[in-house]
This record gives structure tokens, sequence and C-alpha cells, in this order.
């Protein structure tokens, strides 16, 4: 269905097409970049009207007030050899009326490749088509394998995820050159630990700026529930500083106004897993823990040297690692070399739907 084609005349509105999809744990409009202007800072104030940026609650917007439902994906084709589309990602933050483009989100990630297929910028193969993405924000690459029996895209299946309710086909995504993707390095600071405030942490990027803290150094369990974080007033504010103490240490600048690093704090685990982690995205504890922030967390994990890397014992070859969080689990499978330590790939599992689509409406004079 071409969405432009059956748009009817709203007066005094701008109609956009728009795609609202899940992808993994998170939700997001979808847009093609020749739908939105191609200047940036129009392109961006046209999305943040259409999400309804001027208030947290985006009540005048189809923003859903928090972080895990206020992004967008603008997806095209890619004229690179390698990449079938482009995916630029942008974490709309609620009630600052600005786009973070610093990260990517490889939750929305899982969503591109359906997207993609959906939208006729890709062509569906066999049973299984394989999507190349170029991820935008952090120059690197993900192949996502979808299923597409009879030519169709697949939503229903027997995987489930922790944070997504029943079971839908599997997505597998294998990412490629995600080490030091947006910090240069996968230890920006050249050290596999450091110390902020008279407290180790570890510094990694793969995929996602990530800071790896003891919750036992902050003096707390680890287990607490998000709600509990979020109302310890004290330990958000040292978390703070040593984030923006981080951050400038990463190659990233001032990060007062970004969304990253992503700063985690962890424990031993209590289900089985590797670690159990509670993820601050910057400033508040969420239920879960990013695609790519996981992919950093068990990164870490693998390496003596780091936070944490003790609670692991890598093996070459295929290391399944469950990082688990408030609300379940996330398994990241980290092929490493002979030496244990240089992980030669990274894959995830995910799955994904559209929600919604149509058109996005806002105000002209907006």
């Amino acid at each position: 269905m071409d969405c432009k084609e059956s748009t009817p005349a709203y007066p005094g509105l701008q109609a956009i097409p728009c795609v609202w999809m899940r992808g993994g744990t998170s939700k997001a409009a979808f847009f093609h970049a020749s739908d939105l202007p191609a200047d940036a800072a129009a392109r961006d104030a046209l999305i943040l009207s259409l999400m309804g940026h001027s208030e947290p609650r985006q009540i005048d917007g189809i923003g859903g007030g928090t972080p895990l439902t206020t992004k967008v994906a603008i997806v095209s084709t890619s004229s690179r050899p390698d990449c079938d589309v482009e995916y630029l990602f942008g974490q709309v933050v609620a009630g600052q009326s600005r786009v973070d483009y610093a990260p990517t989100c490889g939750n929305i990630l899982a969503a591109v490749g359906p997207f993609a297929l959906e939208e006729g910028l890709v062509t569906i193969k066999d049973d299984i088509t394989v999507v190349s993405i170029y991820m935008v924000n952090t120059k690197s690459r993900c192949d996502a394998v979808i299923q597409t029996p009879d030519r169709q895209v697949a939503y229903h299946g027997d995987t489930a995820i922790s944070g997504v309710p029943g079971t839908a086909s599997p997505i597998e995504l294998h990412f490629f050159d995600t080490i030091g993707s947006s910090c240069g390095a996968l230890y920006p600071t050249g050290h596999a630990k450091d110390e902020f405030d008279g407290v180790a942490v570890t510094c990694i990027d793969n995929g996602m700026p990530v800071v790896l803290m003891q919750a036992a150094d902050l003096g707390i369990s680890g287990y607490e529930s998000p709600a509990e974080l979020n109302a310890d007033t004290g330990l958000k504010a040292r978390i703070e500083s040593i984030r923006l103490q981080a951050g400038a240490a990463m190659g990233l600048g001032d990060v007062s106004s970004k969304v990253v690093p992503k700063m985690s704090l962890i424990a031993p685990a209590q289900e089985g897993g590797a670690v159990m982690t509670r993820t601050f995205i910057p400033h508040t504890c969420h239920e879960a823990i990013g695609v790519l922030g996981a992919a950093s967390v068990a990164s870490a994990l693998i390496d003596p040297r780091a936070v944490g890397g003790d609670t692991y014992h890598a093996v070459a070859g295929i290391n399944d690692l469950s990082v688990e969080h408030p609300t379940g689990e996330f398994t990241v499978r980290l092929t490493l070399a002979e030496d244990r330590l240089s992980i030669q790939s990274v894959a995830l599992l995910r799955t994904a739907r559209p929600l919604m689509r149509g058109v996005a409406l806002t105000p002209n004079n907006k």
C-alpha cells in the first residue's frame, strides 16, 4: 500500500507517511528518508513536531513519553556495495526539543529488515532473506536474517524475548565492525579498567558506549528495582558525575546533553546467566538493557582485566552469554579467537512487527 496515494486532505495539517513498529523491546516511528526534508535542521524540526516534543508526555504528538517509545528510524536504499539499506536512528528527548543521533538502537534495528522488505526497498528472496543494513550512527554493518516463507515476511513464530509478551518469528542480527564504532576502540580510554570518583569502571564500546561498574562499589546490591534506584537521588548524582568524566575520557566530549555513554551496574547473576545488570540511559534506570548495550557488557565479561571480568570464563569459539536485567535476560553470542580476548563476531536474536501504518499528522505552522 502506498500511503501517499490514500492520504485524505487534512486542511492545515502536514501528512507524512509513517509505519509504527516494534523492534525488540522498543517502538519507533519509521520513515522513508525521501519523505523527510533533506536539510537536517528542517528534518529534525518536522520529527520533533510529529512526536510532540514540547512537553514530556508528548500529548500533542505520536511519541510515547518514555525513552523506549520516543524513537525514530529513517531508512533509505544504500549505494554501498555491501549494504541494501541505510538506517539512521534518532532518539527524541521528550521535553527537550532535540533529537539525539549519537547512539544507534539495536532493538529498533531488528525492525529495519521487515520494514525494508514490506516497503519494497529490498526484494524478498526465498524462505530466508538477508537484509544488509548500514547503521549510519555507528558507521557499521548488520546483516538481519528474516524468515520469509512463501515470499512473505513471517511475524508468527516460537521465539520469545524478555520484555515482550508471547512469541514471534526470530530475527537474527549479525554485527560487523562494531568494535569502537562510536569511540574508535573497544577500550576508548586505552585501559580495560579506569577509576572515577574512587569507583573502578570499564569504559567499553562494542556497538554502544557503556560504562560498567560493580553495584557493590556504589553501596547497593544491584538487585534493587528500577523504581527504587530512580528514587535514590544521591546514587543518581554519583553515577552522573562518573558518566560525565567517563564520557570525556572516552572521546565523546561533553556528554551532559547526550544519551551516551550508557551506565550499567553489574552484580552476580540470579537466574543462571553470566551477570545481572541495572542500566541507566542516561539518568533513568530502565526495565531492560539495550541490544548493543548488552553486547558491550558481554564483551567486558570475557576479559579478566575488565570490571566483572572474573565472573565469566571464556573459551575460544562460540560463547553465549546471558545478560540478566530487571525484566528478564538477553543472550549475546560472541565468537572469540584462540586468545579468548579477540572478538570475531557478535550475534543477537530479536523479534519485531509493524503495529500501524498510515500517515503522521502535524500542523503546518509548527
